[in-house]
Formats: C-alpha cells, sequence, structure tokens
C-alpha cells in the first residue's frame, strides 16, 4: 500500500513538473508578444484619449473665436444676443473652408467618419484612409466650431482609428491583430469622448469590430480605460448632464408607456436618418443639375444653417445646452416639438451639405427632446401612475441612439454614464429594445451600415455577402497556360452565349453568373474598349470559389469565437 502510495505520489509531481515546464514554454514563446501588445493597446489608448481630449479643446477654442462666447456649453443662450448676420455669415464661411479643405485633399468630396471605421475593419484588415482622415478631421473641426449642426464623436473615432493604422503600418499587423488595435482606438475615442469606459469598449466591439471574441476583450478594455484617464485628467471626473432629481418609475404600471415610446423614437429616428440620406441625393441632383461647383456646396448648406440659426440659434453646433435643457424639463411641450423638428433639418442640412462631423450627439438632442415631449403627454394624461417626464427624455435619448447606431448595449450604457442615474435602467432598456426593432426595419440595421449600403458595401447582410468582394477574379482564376487550366474552345464556346466576366471583378459579381447558369467554370477576360473583342485570361472554376469562400467564412468564424 505504502508503495504504491509513493507511486501514486510520484506520479503526480511528474504530471506537476511537466505541466509546469509547459506553461514556462508557453509564457517564453506566447508570454511577451501577448505583453508587448497590451502595451501597445496601452500606447493607442492613451494616443485615442488625447486625440479626443484635444479635438474637444479645439473646438470649444475655435468655437470661442468664431461667436465670442466664453462658455462652449452654453452657447446656444449666448448666440441669441448676436445680430443676426454674424449667426448668417459664420457658418457660409465655416462652410467655404470645408469645402477647400474636400476639394484639395479628397477625391469624392465628402467626410470620413464611424461608417469608414466599421469597412476598414470588415475589409481592409483594420486600416482606414489616413490622408482623407486628416483632411476630415480639419474639415468638421471647422464645420464644429462654425455651427455645423452635428456630433464631435464621429471624426474623433476616425481620428483614432488613424492613429491604430499607423500603428498597424509600423508593426505589419495582420488582420486580427489590426482589427484588435483598431477597436482599442475606436474604445479610448468614445469613452473619453463621454467619460463612459464601459460603454467606449462595448461599442467598439458591438458597432465597428461587431463581434465580443475573448481576444479582443482585454485590449479593448485597456485602451478604453486608459481614454477614460486622459479625459479624466483634463476635464475631471464628471458626467456629461447633470440631472436635478432622482427620477423615479411607477414600476410595472408606467412599463406600457415606455414601450410606446420606444416605437415612437425608432420611427423619429429612422426619419432622422432618411432626413439625412434624402439631404445627400438632392445635394447630389442640384450639384450635378446646377454645375455648382464641388467646393461651394458646403458653403450652400451654411447660408442655410445660418438662415435657420437667426431665428433658432438652438440648431447651432453639438447641441448639448439644449440636451441638457430637456433632460433637465427645462423645455415646454411645444418647445420641445419644435426644436427636434428643426435639430432633424439643421442636422440634414450639415451632412446633405457635406459640411463633416458625426451623428451620434444629434441623436442625443433628437431623442431626449422626443422623450421629454412623450413624457410630458403621458405624465399629463395619467398623473397618478407616472414618474418624472424627464424619466421619458432620458430613456428618449437612449432609444433614438441605440436606434441610429445600432448599437443598444452600448447605447444604453452610455446613457447611464453621461447621466450618472442608473435606477431607471429598465425603463431606458424597454424603450432602447423597441426602438431598434423597429428602426432595423426600416433601414439597413443602422445609420453606418445603411451609409455603406448605399456605397454598395454590403456589411449589413453579413460576412457571406461582404467577404465576395474581398476577392479578385484575377487571383483565382485557371490561367490558360496552366496545366490544370480550362480548355480555350470551351471558354470561347461560353464567350459567344454571352457568359464571361472580366478579370478585374470580384466574387461579388461571379458568383450570381454561376448560380444563374449553372456553369461549372466562367471565362476571364479583359476588355480594352468597349468594341474591342475580349483578351482571354483564364477560367474562374465555381469550385475554387466557394473553397475560397469557405477559408473566409472560417476564418472569420474562428476569429469572432476566440
Amino acid at each position: 500500500m505504502s508503495g504504491a502510495l509513493k507511486s501514486g505520489i510520484g506520479s503526480v509531481r511528474d504530471k506537476t513538473v511537466a505541466e509546469y515546464r509547459r506553461v514556462l514554454s508557453v509564457m517564453k514563446t506566447r508570454g511577451p508578444s501577448q505583453v508587448q501588445f497590451w502595451f501597445i493597446a496601452l500606447a493607442i489608448g492613451l494616443l485615442g484619449g488625447v486625440a479626443a481630449v484635444l479635438f474637444r479643446l479645439a473646438i470649444d477654442l475655435l468655437q470661442g473665436l468664431a461667436y465670442g462666447s466664453d462658455d462652449p456649453n452654453a452657447l446656444h443662450s449666448f448666440a441669441v444676443g448676436l445680430p443676426w448676420y454674424h449667426l448668417l455669415i459664420i457658418p457660409m464661411i465655416g462652410g467655404l473652408i470645408v469645402g477647400f479643405i474636400f476639394d484639395r485633399f479628397t477625391k469624392d468630396g465628402r467626410v470620413r467618419s464611424v461608417a469608414d471605421v466599421v469597412e476598414g475593419a470588415a475589409l481592409h484588415e483594420g486600416r482606414v484612409e489616413v490622408r482623407q482622415g486628416a483632411a476630415s478631421a480639419v474639415a468638421s473641426l471647422v464645420t464644429l466650431s462654425t455651427g455645423g449642426s452635428t456630433g464631435r464623436e464621429g471624426p474623433v473615432v476616425h481620428l483614432a482609428a488613424m492613429i491604430s493604422t499607423l500603428v498597424c503600418k509600423f508593426i505589419k499587423a495582420d488582420g486580427i491583430t489590426g482589427r484588435d488595435l483598431l477597436g482599442c482606438a475606436v474604445a479610448a475615442a468614445v469613452s473619453a469622448s463621454f467619460n463612459a469606459p464601459i460603454a467606449g469598449a462595448l461599442f467598439a466591439m458591438e458597432v465597428v469590430l461587431r463581434h465580443f471574441a475573448i481576444h479582443a476583450f482585454a485590449p479593448i478594455v485597456i485602451a478604453s480605460v486608459a481614454g477614460t484617464v486622459v479625459s479624466r485628467a483634463v476635464f475631471g471626473d464628471v458626467t456629461e448632464f447633470t440631472l436635478p432629481v432622482m427620477n423615479t418609475l411607477a414600476f410595472y404600471v408606467e412599463l406600457p408607456a415606455f414601450l410606446i415610446l420606444g416605437l415612437v423614437c425608432g420611427v423619429v429616428a429612422a426619419i432622422l436618418m432618411k432626413a439625412i440620406f434624402v439631404a445627400e441625393d438632392i445635394g447630389n441632383a442640384v450639384e450635378r443639375r446646377t454645375g455648382l461647383p464641388r467646393f461651394l456646396r458646403p458653403a450652400v448648406a451654411g447660408a442655410a444653417l445660418g438662415g435657420l440659426a437667426i431665428f433658432f440659434p438652438h440648431i447651432i453646433g453639438v447641441g448639448y445646452e439644449t440636451t441638457s435643457n430637456a433632460l433637465t424639463g427645462g423645455l415646454l411641450w411645444h418647445e420641445a416639438i419644435v426644436f427636434c423638428v428643426l435639430k432633424i433639418i439643421a442636422v440634414a442640412i450639415t451632412m446633405g451639405g457635406r459640411m463633416g462631423g458625426g451623428v451620434f450627439s444629434p441623436s442625443l438632442m433628437v431623442g431626449a427632446l422626443t422623450g421629454l415631449a412623450f413624457g410630458v403627454i403621458a405624465t399629463g394624461v395619467f398623473p397618478a401612475f407616472s414618474g418624472e417626464e424627464t424619466l421619458y427624455a432620458l430613456a428618449g435619448m437612449g432609444a433614438v441612439a441605440a436606434a441610429v447606431l445600432g448599437a443598444p448595449i452600448s447605447t444604453t450604457l452610455i446613457v447611464f454614464e453621461l447621466t450618472g442615474d442608473w435606477q431607471t435602467g429598465l425603463a431606458v432598456m424597454v424603450s432602447v429594445s423597441m426602438s431598434i426593432s423597429l428602426a432595423s426595419k426600416l433601414v439597413d440595421r443602422s445609420f453606418f451600415l445603411t451609409q455603406l449600403e448605399r456605397r454598395n458595401v454590403h456589411l449589413a447582410a453579413g460576412p457571406q455577402a461582404y467577404l465576395l468582394a474581398t476577392f479578385k477574379v484575377a487571383n483565382l482564376m485557371r490561367a490558360v497556360d496552366e496545366e490544370d487550366a480550362e480548355r480555350t474552345e470551351a471558354c470561347w464556346d461560353l464567350i459567344g452565349q454571352g457568359v464571361y466576366i472580366d478579370g478585374n471583378a470580384t466574387l461579388e459579381q461571379a458568383m450570381p453568373l454561376f448560380e444563374q447558369g449553372n456553369h461549372a467554370f466562367i471565362p476571364v477576360v479583359t476588355l480594352d474598349a468597349p468594341d474591342s473583342p475580349p483578351e482571354l485570361w483564364g477560367a474562374l472554376f465555381q469550385v475554387d470559389a466557394l473553397r475560397v469562400m469557405n477559408k473566409a467564412l472560417a476564418a472569420t468564424a474562428a476569429e469572432e469565437h476566440s
């Protein structure tokens, strides 16, 4: 018995030593690289936080110079006393500067924002455009400083994404590492902008990476906390909005009202998004039919904004003062309605006029105004069974923002962290769930994904759709001089029937041809001119296309679940 015991102890000891050696081996081969990656995430988080803070301070400085206000958070109140021509001219001058920047430094004259970061994560290994992004950051800075009715968070997110892109190029990061570092940058930017570290981390994973993989969680949290530390070091540990009283919820009796509010906010969010897209289409049509120079388009939008600001200065800038008034019940019912409608119009003009900026802050303002207007009615009709109307403003702010961003989890947390009111979570979550359920049916999931869909980037449909666009036909075909190539005669027979594909096309164009004609292969050609005969390059086989797609889908699934 004693010998058996000794043998058992020896076996356990040997296994323990072997496991210890294995752990040491893993630490030697993988540990340092992982620790190094976390330090890189920390550095990106600090840089992203600094970028967000500097961008905000620059807006405050330039806004003070443009309008003469000492307090950027009370710009609307100050603007009421300004001469009408001041309110009209400042956005026009800003538009002229923005137009020059976009015309000089971008090919398409549009701002880079969160949608481009989402596209970079999905299709470009976590990289974004640096030159165009820098121009967009400067243009958005000018827009927000001279009366543009958009938000600062979108430009800050892209600005932070540029930092991660430069780091990725320097360390020659692969796709997974690039996307993780991009998530770190986004988390830092959002957390620094809102003083919301929890929501910043979840926003990066929910909206940009669009997965919650374990391998990305730790570095993103590190970067988010780093961004918040930078923000709090400059602005202090304060919430963006202060609620004067504790909101109270009449619990079960009042919950149906928040369900209805969620549906109303879903409709309002859809109206806000569609208004921006309609304004964009109108601007494109006017520019095309009148021959308006591209660089003058933002100036025309600035003139329209200035004219609106003469009568309603509340539309100027980010709009946090009006949002705060809505959350504290400082507006009358008709004021909330009017300001909500005007804000939607102003945002549509600004973004349709390609002046720059983001949509996050406007959605918060529109949501707070919608919720307050609804709350006044709800508490007035059922005063004995209702809480404060400001609770409806808080829930409405989260509901509209969640529907616009397509981010119910992170937006709910942002609302909590912005206000410091964690006791009303039930009302906010109920409204958010109903709002995003309805709005996602009226657009392509969210504002950002709809923007991409309008550019023929099909991220909303999932990886089985957008991955097709990442594979060039020319890289997958079997050339005519290869041993396993298809016979030239068979290729020309199909070409004679009109079945062929350009070598510069992608699988996005090729796969429908396979499905329509049930072909085993498709000839790949090049057309030097519209009237010239096609030149045969080779053939794309369906089995090759399916094989590479299966590998890509498997790699995507592995990344999202690792």
